[in-house]
Formats: C-alpha cells, sequence, structure tokens
C-alpha cells in the first residue's frame, strides 16, 4: 500500500509539473531589449539629453564597489548569500508587516526571485506567476552562483530615466562609471529599485536624497555601517551629474529638434547622435529670465505664459523656450502658438514703403482716416501732424502704417512678408498693417533675421549634424547658397528705422547699452505683447501673454518684453544668469 508520504510527493510533483509545464526556455536567456537611443549634443558638443533606454557597462561582481553591492543587499534582500533563492523567513516577515499595516508596505521576493521575473516572466500579478517565478528562482540558484546572479541582475534592473542596470544609471546621475561611485551614490542607486521614477533624481533630488537615507539606515541595521557615517552623509549634499543639473531647461528645443529628425533620416532604425545648435548657457539664462519675470509681475499685470527665440542672424537656433514651465505645458509657444503680433507687423509695412521708394526721412500725414466703415486709432488717441517715416515707425503711430499699407497696396505688403519667411495665412483685411494676422513667434523672429544679416534669405535650423551607433554620418548640414531678399541700400534703410525704435522710441526699455534695432507690438486689449530686435550676431524675440487668450493688465511690448529682451541680450554677451 502506498504511503501518504508518497502521495504526497506524487501531488507536490503534479502540482510542480502544472504550473512548470508552460515556463519559456531556461537555457536561453535572451539579451535584454530596448527602445532606441537619441543622444542631443548642444553647440560645445556636450550631452544635453538622451532619450530612449539607455544601458551602460555590464560589470562584472569584482567591478561592483563594495557599498554598493552592501547597499543593495541591506535594502533588498539581507540573506542573498545565505538562502537558495526562497527566503521564508523574509516571506513571513513582508506577510506581517503587510497585515500589521492593512496594505502592502513589503514584498517578499528576493534577489533572485525578482531576476527570474525580470528574464523570464511577463509582470502579471497572479498565482501561477508567482509559483512559476520560485520555480525559476530556484533553478536560477542551481545553475549559477551568487556572485553570477547578482550581477547578472544589476546589470539588467530598471533605474529609471531610461536607465538599465547600475552602470547606466551611475552615469546617468552621476556622471561616473559605477566602478567609481561613492557611498553616498550608491544609496541613491539602491534606493531608486523600490520605484525608479519617483526616485529618479531627475525628477526630483530630494526624493532620492530622502530614499537615500532609509537606505543608508538599512546599511546601519546591517552593520555595514556606522551611523556616524550615515549621519555624514545625510547632511552632505548630493552632487549630481553637471549635465543633469543642466538638463532641466532644454525640453521645448529637444521636443523641437525630435520632431525634425526623421525629416532628415527617414525611419528611425538605430541610435542616433545629434549635434545641434542650442547654446545651453543661453537657454539657462532665456528659461530663467522668463520665470523671474512671471514670478515677479505674473499675478498683478496677469502675464500668464512667455515665450522666447534666439537665433544667429543666418538662421542657427540658440535657444527656444515654448513656455513658463515644460513640466506643466509641453506646448510650444515659440513655434506652436499662432498671435497677433501687433505693431511687430509693421516691419513689413515699412518694407513695403521703402522699396515703393520712399525714405526713413520722408514726411507723412498723422491724422484720423477711415478705410471703409473702419477708424484706426493711434495709442493714446493723439495726432502727431506731419511726422516722418522715421518718427512713425519709432512712435509706432497705427494711421501712418494704414496710411501707408493702403498706398502700396495691401497684397505688396503680404508678398513681403512671404518673402521674408511667413508662412502663417495672412488675410487682406483693412488691420493687416496693425499686426491682425497671426503669426509664431519663431517665424517672426526668422523673419527679422533676414534684416540682421543684410539681406539674404534665412533657414532656421537647430541640427548640424547626425550619427548612428557606428559613427557613421547620416547627415551634415552644408551651407547653401543664399538668395538676396532685400535690397542692401534698403536694408540699411530698414535698419536704421528699427534703431530710432529703440533709441527714441517705443523700445527704448530694450536699449542695453550699445546699438541694436527692434520693433514692439501689443495686440487690442493687451492680450499679446511683443518684442522683436537684433544686434549684429544674435536675433531675439519675445513674447507675452495667456494661453486662453484673456487680456493681461496694461502690458506693452515696450514694457515687460523689451525688459526681458535687454536683460536677456546684456546676460548672454557677458555669459551670467538672472540675479
Amino acid at each position: 500500500m502506498i504511503s501518504i508520504s508518497v502521495w504526497l510527493l506524487i501531488v507536490l510533483g503534479v502540482i510542480i509539473a502544472w504550473y512548470a509545464y508552460d515556463l519559456p526556455d531556461l537555457d536561453k536567456i535572451a539579451p535584454p531589449t530596448r527602445k532606441i537611443s537619441i543622444t542631443l549634443l548642444d553647440s560645445n558638443g556636450v550631452k544635453m539629453a538622451i532619450y530612449g533606454d539607455i544601458y551602460g557597462d555590464p560589470l562584472e561582481f569584482s567591478e561592483v564597489p563594495k557599498h554598493l553591492v552592501q547597499a543593495i543587499i541591506a535594502t533588498e534582500d539581507k540573506r542573498f548569500f545565505m538562502h537558495r533563492g526562497f527566503d521564508v523567513k523574509a516571506l513571513f516577515r513582508a506577510l506581517l508587516t503587510n497585515v500589521r499595516a492593512g496594505e502592502i508596505k513589503q514584498g517578499g521576493s528576493t534577489l533572485t526571485q525578482q531576476l527570474a521575473k525580470n528574464l523570464f516572466l511577463k509582470p502579471d500579478r497572479t498565482l501561477r506567476r508567482k509559483v512559476q517565478e520560485l520555480l525559476l528562482a530556484l533553478w536560477l540558484e542551481a545553475k549559477f552562483s551568487k556572485e553570477q546572479i547578482f550581477t547578472l541582475y544589476i546589470n539588467r534592473v530598471y533605474l529609471g530615466s531610461g536607465t538599465y542596470g547600475v552602470d547606466a544609471a551611475s552615469r546617468r546621475y552621476f556622471g561616473t562609471s559605477a566602478r567609481k561611485i561613492g557611498l553616498h551614490e550608491a544609496a541613491v542607486i539602491a534606493g531608486l529599485l523600490k520605484a525608479p521614477s519617483r526616485y529618479s533624481p531627475l525628477r526630483s533630488a530630494e526624493a532620492a536624497k530622502k530614499r537615500a537615507k532609509v537606505v543608508l539606515s538599512a546599511m546601519v541595521k546591517s552593520k555595514f555601517i556606522s551611523v556616524e557615517t550615515a549621519n555624514y552623509l545625510v547632511k552632505t549634499p548630493l552632487k549630481l551629474s553637471k549635465s543633469l543639473s543642466r538638463s532641466q531647461t532644454h525640453f521645448y528645443f529637444s521636443d523641437w529638434v525630435l520632431r525634425r529628425l526623421e525629416g532628415f533620416v527617414g525611419a528611425i532604425t538605430t541610435d542616433l547622435v545629434v549635434y545641434t545648435t542650442m547654446d545651453s548657457q543661453m537657454q539657462r539664462i532665456a528659461q530663467r529670465g522668463i520665470r523671474k519675470t512671471i514670478d515677479r509681475y505674473g499675478r498683478s499685470r496677469k502675464i500668464g505664459q512667455a515665450a522666447l527665440v534666439a537665433m544667429t542672424p543666418n538662421g542657427a537656433v540658440r535657444t527656444l523656450i515654448g513656455g513658463y514651465n515644460y513640466g506643466k505645458s509641453q506646448f510650444n509657444r515659440a513655434f506652436q502658438a499662432l498671435r497677433q503680433p501687433g505693431s511687430a507687423f509693421k516691419l513689413f509695412v515699412y518694407l513695403a514703403a521703402l522699396e515703393n521708394g520712399m525714405a526713413p526721412g520722408d514726411s507723412i500725414i498723422d491724422r484720423p482716416l477711415s478705410v471703409g466703415k473702419w477708424r484706426p486709432r493711434n495709442y493714446g488717441g493723439k495726432y502727431q501732424g506731419t511726422v516722418t517715416l522715421r518718427d512713425a515707425i519709432a512712435k509706432s503711430i497705427n494711421t501712418v502704417a494704414v496710411r501707408i499699407t493702403e498706398k502700396v497696396g495691401r497684397e505688396k505688403v503680404i508678398e513681403l512678408a512671404r518673402r521674408l519667411g511667413i508662412t502663417s495665412d495672412m488675410k487682406s483685411h483693412p488691420s493687416l498693417a496693425l499686426g491682425a494676422s497671426e503669426v509664431s513667434l519663431f517665424e517672426l523672429t526668422a523673419a527679422y533675421s533676414v534684416i540682421a544679416n543684410g539681406g539674404y534669405s534665412v533657414w532656421p535650423h537647430a541640427i548640424t549634424e547626425i550619427r548612428n551607433r557606428d559613427d557613421e554620418v547620416l547627415y551634415r548640414r552644408v551651407a547653401s547658397a543664399s538668395a538676396v531678399l532685400v535690397k542692401p541700400h534698403i536694408v540699411r534703410q530698414a535698419d536704421d528705422l528699427l534703431h530710432s525704435v529703440v533709441l527714441r522710441g517705443t523700445g527704448k526699455a530694450a536699449h542695453p547699452g550699445w546699438r541694436v534695432a527692434g520693433k514692439t507690438g501689443t495686440s487690442q486689449q493687451f492680450r499679446d505683447a511683443w518684442f522683436v530686435g537684433y544686434t549684429g550676431d544674435l536675433v531675439t524675440g519675445v513674447w507675452m501673454g495667456n494661453d486662453n487668450g484673456s487680456p493681461m493688465k496694461r502690458v506693452t511690448g515696450g514694457g515687460h518684453p523689451a525688459r526681458l529682451w535687454k536683460k536677456f541680450m546684456q546676460r548672454v554677451n557677458t555669459k551670467t544668469t538672472f540675479d
């Protein structure tokens, strides 16, 4: 007669067979699959962003710092070097903790079980998957040494911000290989294992440091470090990678670059390194300037958003800030938003006048006029009588702009705007001269670049070169011959007019202390405020307003936008930050 113990063994064997019949092929540990990685470099070749999955060097156990091993063991699996893949004590301790808390506060899986899950199983939360995880853990323990299991785990585990493995995480967060990290950095990396996205230093350095404190406490309890050492590190600032601390301002620029990649290389099937025109320091200066302006004046003057674009006269985009806070809104107001430019559109009106034979010193009448039933008014309701073109643009006199447009023809003004790069829809209405047609800050800034560079065509660009993972060049920008869009003598006259705006007109607040030229713009009811201008080597446009189109509180282009423009140009000239 078969004994009960034999029957139990048979039943156990059947149960194991039931759970094991669809286990994956245990002789094939597949290499990790990952998304394509795209690395963006700034104009100095410094890494500014990485998109996709990132893997570092696979480490041998002998290469892993002792304190990193201890940090992971103390936090994730205290009895790793004692159990055989399944820790009964840890499981019951976790069960007791969870029952007392009334929720899942602690897991009972060993590092070996976590590795089994990562290597072979789907993330299902079922009894079948849990049993299979246990069986696979027992198999791993039988086939590999503890050191091999540990390195397999740390070389593949996800650690936030697209990083897989401790070496990738160390390079991403601390700018060095995991072979060289100190105890504090090791505690941060070990802390990521619990919730890599939540505790990522890229998301919150403070959260990462708080989690590292928990890891250090666990190391004290495991007698790996002293209380004094832990207390010292808790009070020590966390030293993150310089590229990480700088990376918070690039997002609007990076989004714009990523959207354009396929246009240069087609479908992306391999890792790419993209060399861009972005000036990282200039980008930080711009972002801080926008935030400081809105933080200080946003509530009192009802300014909800701002954007800034800066490019060289030949179109190399150095800075692109699309809003106050990318984390709260990814909408890029620099090139996605179409807004009324107000008097900043008058550049095209006066260019039409100059091409029609007028000169900056010529006289024109400023007095009330009607175009059909429409009667344009000047800001402040006053009229100057006879004025020169130079005075009219400097003071941004509306009636003169309308009078010129009606004289030369609205289609001529539209043709000039198109010639200089405005692609947005423009209606041939009487109010065209006053900037009633919506444009983007990006295209308007590029149009002013034509005057800044002497009248030549501009193709705004942010990518200079693209290479694949084998360092082969897939694209390299080659400067093409520029077409003459505006004759040199007309450019000189237009520059004279725009210089008068800053010298003694509505743009005086933008004067940085050296020769510049530009134009203010304010739409009806103060919904939009602009300043676009240039120096010898940089063209910059600033816009302020609200996403819902609500009016600001008497904010004009000659006010906060002009002052922000001035401070930005002064600081990029010396490369200093806002106070």
